[in-house]
């Protein structure tokens, strides 16, 4: 009989096939496919895209001054992101090999596709590039996070924590001393076969 977990899993993997099959349903409904990872719309949705366009000038006109003023306070965080890129970057490509853990591939995260619709004028389509990078950035980071937590301090917290990371579910219960001796080893090799999986 399969344990929860197996159980857990299967369920886990048939949702996701479920999500791609309704994927592949939307791509259908706004007639686009991917080719190479672009997209390509067809010919007559390409036109209704471009006949929704925004100009920029209309777009500008009716955004409120305040917006406006915040654009740099928006735009200044490039700064610390593309810092924080090439930190973690840096930290991955020195620390995971000696540890064993898969890199985690940035292109799995980082997704900038939104300036290929045409219904986008140029601002939006700026802004939708500076969007896909920085929260593509944070989820990448995230699991980059993830996985080190994994290997070095798989505990639970003594309190529920919001929105945990994929692997949270499986570290040792908080002050379950034997559980750390005994599972800590496991953990680890477990990452490491969760990596592989997915390479």
């Amino acid at each position: 009989m399969p344990s929860s977990y197996e159980d857990l899993t299967r369920r886990i993997s048939e949702l996701e096939d479920a999500l791609e099959a309704e994927l592949a349903e939307k791509r259908r409904k706004f007639r686009y496919q991917l080719e190479r990872s672009r997209v390509v719309f067809d010919t007559e949705m390409r036109a209704r895209h471009r006949a929704a366009r925004e100009r920029l000038s209309s777009f500008l006109s009716r955004t409120r001054p305040l917006v406006v003023l915040t654009a740099p306070f928006i735009y200044i965080l490039i700064v610390p992101l593309v810092l924080l890129d090439l930190f973690v970057s840096l930290y991955q490509a020195i620390c995971f090999p000696v540890y064993g853990i898969a890199k985690v591939p940035r292109r799995e995260h980082i997704v900038i596709d939104r300036q290929h619709l045409a219904y986008l004028n140029g601002l939006q389509k700026l802004n939708c590039i500076y969007c896909g990078y920085a929260n593509g950035l944070i989820g990448w980071v995230r699991e980059v996070a993830a996985r080190t937590e994994t290997f070095w301090c798989p505990i639970k917290h003594s309190r529920p924590v919001i929105g945990s990371h994929g692997h949270y579910h499986r570290f040792v219960d908080f002050g379950d001393e034997t559980g750390f001796q005994q599972d800590l080893s496991a953990l680890r090799r477990s990452l490491r076969e969760d990596d592989r999986d997915k390479s």
